[in-house]
């Protein structure tokens, strides 16, 4: 039985492989002439069936240099790529076409198309971001070279959009950082400064507020943890970034817990603005070694009479 169904699959194969080698495609590509091919290529894509019309243009390109149709065959190419989804290649014949075609008609197309590939080719927030800062660069290239470009809002709307994840990125991290800060001070220190960060490259995001009390948290605890030597500074950040986030945010949901993180970090820099002032009159009170007058024995002091 098994030997049948092996062997009807093997005539299958060959079955598909006969038809496709008789099929007009098949014998354009073996005997069609390169004009032929050429006139197919965009019959082919016109109608849609852009993996054909790649195949035929991939072919005709080396051949067609200087050609008259040597332009609008790569032009064509690109976007066949660009239709199947293969972004990464798309935007790379793109940007050839337009270094090579920089004063065609076609070279203000070909570089936007260039930049929203890349725009499509866009990694997911929460891998690898390189991609994204790639496609906002060449979006504000785009813009630059074309400021009067009809895509320009449309650029702008992608700007924003790419920024957005990037923002959403940088949040997460900071999060994360926050969330498994129990573990070490290094977590804590990370958390404290990947807030910060995200604050700078995002003012106005949304995830502000949050994060200004979750630098408060994070200061706090990461002082609490510290040793003694650490702790007055760490606790006059928590204080600093206290009075930032209730500038910025007085009505904030998370204000009563922030007070209550300054109320406590106040107290510890009293203790220990305390602590420290005992420690300076115990020294002024027992002097300072180095300037009280030595003891001499009863002998030495002989000796010296002598």
């Amino acid at each position: 039985m098994r030997k049948n169904t092996t062997a009807g699959y093997f005539l299958l194969i060959i079955t598909v492989l006969f038809i496709t080698s008789c099929s007009p495609f098949a014998k354009l590509q073996k005997s069609g002439t390169d004009q032929e091919k050429y006139d197919a290529a965009v019959k082919y894509y016109k109608k849609g069936e852009f993996y054909k019309a790649g195949l035929l243009f991939e072919e005709l390109i080396p051949i067609l240099k200087g050609s008259t149709e040597s332009e609008m065959a790569q032009f064509y190419y690109a976007y066949t790529q660009y239709h199947q989804g293969l972004y990464n290649m798309s935007q790379y014949l793109f940007k050839k076409f337009y270094d090579t075609y920089a004063r065609s008609e076609y070279a203000h197309e070909a570089l936007y198309m260039h930049a929203f590939s890349l725009y499509k080719d866009s990694a997911p927030h929460n891998l690898d971001q390189t991609s994204t800062m790639t496609a906002i660069s060449a979006m504000q290239d785009f813009i630059n070279t074309y400021p009067e470009s009809p895509f320009r809002n449309e650029c702008t709307r992608f700007i924003m959009e790419l920024r957005n994840k990037l923002e959403l990125k940088a949040y997460e991290k900071a999060k994360l950082y926050y969330k498994i800060s129990d573990f070490n001070l290094g977590s804590l220190k990370s958390a404290v400064i990947s807030i910060g960060n995200f604050q700078k490259d995002f003012p106005d995001s949304n995830f502000n507020e949050e994060l200004s009390y979750l630098r408060v948290d994070a200061q706090y605890n990461l002082a609490k943890s510290s040793f003694a030597a650490k702790q007055k500074e760490r606790y006059e950040d928590v204080v600093k970034y206290y009075q930032a986030f209730i500038d910025k945010y007085p009505k904030s949901e998370y204000i009563r817990t922030a007070e209550k993180l300054y109320g406590e970090s106040v107290q510890e820099l009293d203790r220990i603005a305390a602590a420290e002032k005992a420690k300076q009159q115990k020294k002024e009170n027992e002097g300072d070694p180095a300037t009280k007058p030595s003891r001499v024995t009863t002998s030495e002091a002989s000796s010296s009479i002598k």
